[in-house]
């Protein structure tokens, strides 16, 4: 049977073609936003797709400061996180998140829509999160995407 050329070809770290996007989050909404851009740098965008290598793309997000939320969101939704310590629970809202920097409103809703796993910590080292228009990668020669 190694006649065949029926054989499943997997991408890994040597084979993969890493390119670099820039998405514009201005008015965007945040979820629908997120679950796009982690789409693109898991690499599910691409045919070579597999899911234990890094496969995806760097991505360039702008203006972070104009993101939307649905709803009462702003004020309702509640981000919960613990220290470890007894009564170390803290909450924090998207507005408190917002106004501490928009940043790292953008760069969590991604982070939770990556594997939980060793794979997930690299592939979010591949985001880039920008509050204004500019940013310092022009030399990657970035190509922008519309979602």
């Amino acid at each position: 049977m190694d006649h065949l050329s029926y054989k499943t070809i997997s991408t890994n770290k040597g084979t993969v073609q890493k390119n670099w996007v820039v998405v514009d989050a201005d008015s965007k909404v945040l979820g629908r936003l997120a679950s796009e851009v982690a789409k693109i740098i898991r690499g599910k965008n691409k045919p070579g797709y597999t899911p234990h290598t890094d496969c995806g793309d760097n991505v360039i997000v702008l203006n972070a400061d104009k993101v939307q939320m649905t709803g009462k969101k702003w004020t309702d939704k509640v981000y919960v996180s613990h220290t470890g310590y007894p009564g170390g629970q803290k909450e924090t809202t998207p507005r408190q998140l917002k106004d501490k920097s928009s940043i790292l409103l953008v760069e969590r809703a991604v982070k939770g829509m990556l594997p939980k796993n060793r794979l997930g910590r690299t592939l979010f080292k591949n985001l880039h999160v920008y509050e204004g228009a500019e940013h310092p990668h022009a030399a990657q020669q970035p190509k922008e995407i519309k979602l």
